[in-house]
């Protein structure tokens, strides 16, 4: 069951580890910049950790936040839906944490791109980096951005790091 809560402000990077810290079991996402991108277009859907996807090649994935194309989402049989959507993210975030190292999550991230997805960006905010992976490139690494720029494939939309450092 996924419960949505709304605080009164943007919570900083490490308001939302001392939330998580005080509320031991449940998860908590903050991926309001790419909901924000995507309620100003319409073109896609978010979602957020708690949604898995079965790949093409048969693993389960749940990704941070991600993003999927609207007319791909509604390709999907009603059914397909439900559940683990039987489809790969067009655009996918992973953060390191303290349970998921940055390490293991750049194993995880050219699975995402085999797949088919057209973006795959990991984030370490410890180390204010971030790895962006797309199809047929070479990883872009970046050492303190303030801000990474998917666009493509998500037109116009750039995330700001700083934001999730507060």
């Amino acid at each position: 069951m996924a419960i949505t809560l709304k605080p009164p402000k943007p919570l900083t990077y490490g308001e939302l580890l001392e939330f998580s810290r005080r509320n031991p079991g449940y998860q908590f996402e903050r991926s309001a910049q790419l909901e924000a991108w995507n309620r100003s277009r319409s073109s896609g859907l978010v979602f957020d950790s708690s949604t898995g996807f079965r790949m093409p090649d048969g693993a389960v994935l749940s990704p941070d936040p991600s993003w999927v194309r609207r007319d791909r989402w509604e390709r999907l049989a009603p059914a397909d839906r439900e559940g683990f959507a039987p489809l790969c993210p067009d655009a996918v975030f992973e953060i390191a944490s303290g349970s998921t190292t940055r390490l293991e999550l750049q194993a995880r991230m050219r699975p995402y791109i085999t797949n088919g997805a057209q973006a795959a960006v990991l984030i370490d905010l410890q180390e204010r980096r971030t790895e962006v992976y797309r199809p047929g490139g070479k990883v872009e690494v970046d050492q303190h951005p303030d801000a990474v720029s998917l666009d493509p494939p998500l037109p116009g939309f750039t995330l700001s790091l700083a934001s999730l450092l507060e």
